[in-house]
C-alpha cells in the first residue's frame, strides 16, 4: 500500500544566501523525497532560489515580501500566503525569518494548517534599533511564537532571550545548526584566488552588516600593523557598511592591509587561505561560519556574544564585543604561537563533526515534524 506524502511548505524572508537561507536549503535538499513533498516560498530572486532550482525543488516567489517594513506590502504578502495555504493544504509549514514568522503564522492559522513550526534563527530586537521599536519587536516575536504550534531555537542563548515571556516555556526546543565535512582548495590556490598571498593572513565571511563588527577588527589589524607589517586581512563579503569601512580603512591608512573581496560563491572552500579566522559579531545567534571555520582547519578568535560560546567555548579565543584591543591580542597570541594554533584547530574540527553535524540537525528536526501534540 502506497504511503502519502506529508506535504511541508517551507517559507523566508530573503532569497539571498546567509545563515537562514542555508538552513532552509538544508532541510528541503535533505529530506526524503519518498516522505516528504516539499515546496519553498520566498521574497525575491536570490542565490537561494538558484541553488534550490538547481535541486530541482518547487519554488514560489512573493515579491512583496521584504525585509524593509511596509504595511501595504505586509498585507499583501499574508493574503498571498494564505492564499497558497488554502490551495495546497500543506501538513507542515515551517517558517524561518522574522517577517516571514510573523506573517506566514497569521496565515497558517486563519487557512487552518494543522502544524505550524516556526525557527528562530535571530531576534530581530538584538539589532541597533530604539526602546520603543525593541518592545514592539518583541511583542510580534511573541505572537509569532504563540501562533506558532513548535518552536525550534538555533541555540541555548536564542531560547533563553524569550523563555521569561508568558507562556513560552513549553513552546520552544533548541536544535543546534549542523555541517558536514567539504572539500576545501589548498592553501596556495585560495590565495592566489583572493590575490592574497601575505606571510599572515587573517580572515572572516561576513556580510558588511553593522552587527556582524567588521570595524573593530580593522581597528585590530591597525594597532597591530607596526609590530606585524606582513600582517593583512581579508574580509569575503558584501553588504551596506561597505562604504563606512573602506572610510575606515582609508582613514587608518590601512589600504595594503586590508581587503575588501566582495561576494564570493561557496567562499567556504577558500578557508584555508587564512591562517586565522575572526568573527567580531556584536550579536550572533549561532554563527555558522564557525562550524566552517572549524572542518576547515582554522583557527578562531570570536566575539562572545550569542551562541557563539556554544559552539567554540574553549576550542577556540573568546574575545568581548566591540574591542578592538582584545582582538588584536588575540591575534598576537596566535601568531606568535603555532602550538596553541595546531591546538585549537584539532580541538574545533573534533568538536564540530561530533556535535554539529548535518545529519543529527535533520533528525532533531524529523522528530518534531513527527512529534504528535
Amino acid at each position: 500500500m502506497e504511503t502519502t506524502k506529508k506535504k511541508i511548505l517551507f517559507v523566508i524572508t530573503k532569497s539571498n544566501w546567509g545563515g537562514a537561507q542555508r538552513y532552509v536549503y538544508d532541510l528541503a535538499t535533505s529530506l526524503s523525497k519518498d516522505e516528504f513533498d516539499i515546496q519553498v516560498i520566498m521574497g525575491g530572486n536570490g542565490l537561494l532560489k538558484e541553488k534550490l532550482d538547481q535541486a530541482g525543488i518547487v519554488i514560489t516567489c512573493l515579491h512583496t515580501m521584504e525585509r524593509d517594513i511596509n504595511f501595504k506590502k505586509e498585507l499583501l504578502s499574508a493574503y498571498e500566503l494564505w492564499k497558497i495555504f488554502r490551495k495546497t493544504k500543506p501538513d507542515i509549514v515551517h517558517l524561518n525569518s522574522s517577517k516571514a514568522g510573523g506573517l506566514g503564522a497569521f496565515a497558517a492559522r486563519l487557512a487552518g494548517v494543522k502544524e505550524i513550526i516556526f525557527t528562530a534563527h535571530a531576534w530581530a530586537f538584538n539589532e541597533n534599533r530604539g526602546t520603543l521599536s525593541k518592545i514592539v519587536i518583541s511583542s510580534l516575536h511573541w505572537i509569532t511564537v504563540i501562533l506558532s504550534h513548535r518552536t525550534i531555537a538555533v541555540s541555548d542563548s536564542v531560547k533563553e532571550q524569550v523563555i521569561h515571556m508568558p507562556f513560552m516555556k513549553n513552546k520552544i526546543e533548541v536544535i543546534h545548526l549542523g555541517m558536514n565535512a567539504f572539500d576545501c582548495k589548498k592553501k596556495e590556490e585560495a590565495r592566489a584566488i583572493l590575490h592574497c598571498q601575505e606571510e599572515f593572513l587573517i580572515g572572516t565571511i561576513s556580510e558588511l552588516h553593522p552587527v556582524k563588527g567588521i570595524p573593530y577588527a580593522i581597528d585590530a589589524i591597525a594597532l597591530l600593523k607596526e609590530e606585524y607589517p606582513h600582517l593583512r586581512f581579508c574580509v569575503i563579503g558584501e553588504g551596506e557598511q561597505r562604504a563606512l569601512i573602506e572610510k575606515q580603512i582609508v582613514k587608518r591608512r590601512l589600504e595594503k592591509e586590508v581587503r575588501l573581496v566582495g561576494f564570493v560563491d561557496d567562499a567556504k572552500t577558500l578557508l584555508k587561505a587564512f591562517d586565522v579566522y575572526v568573527l567580531p559579531s556584536l550579536s550572533e545567534a549561532f554563527g555558522y561560519s564557525l562550524l566552517e571555520a572549524g572542518l576547515a582547519g582554522i583557527p578562531v578568535i570570536a566575539t562572545s556574544v550569542g551562541g557563539i560560546p556554544e559552539v567554540i567555548d574553549e576550542d577556540g579565543i573568546l574575545v568581548p564585543p566591540k574591542n578592538g584591543r582584545a582582538i588584536a591580542n588575540a591575534i598576537k597570541k596566535l601568531i606568535e604561537s603555532p602550538e596553541e594554533r595546531m591546538r585549537l584547530t584539532e580541538s574545533l574540527r573534533a568538536r564540530v563533526l561530533s556535535s554539529f553535524n548535518k545529519e543529527d540537525m535533520i533528525q532533531k528536526t524529523l522528530d518534531v515534524y513527527r512529534k504528535k501534540r
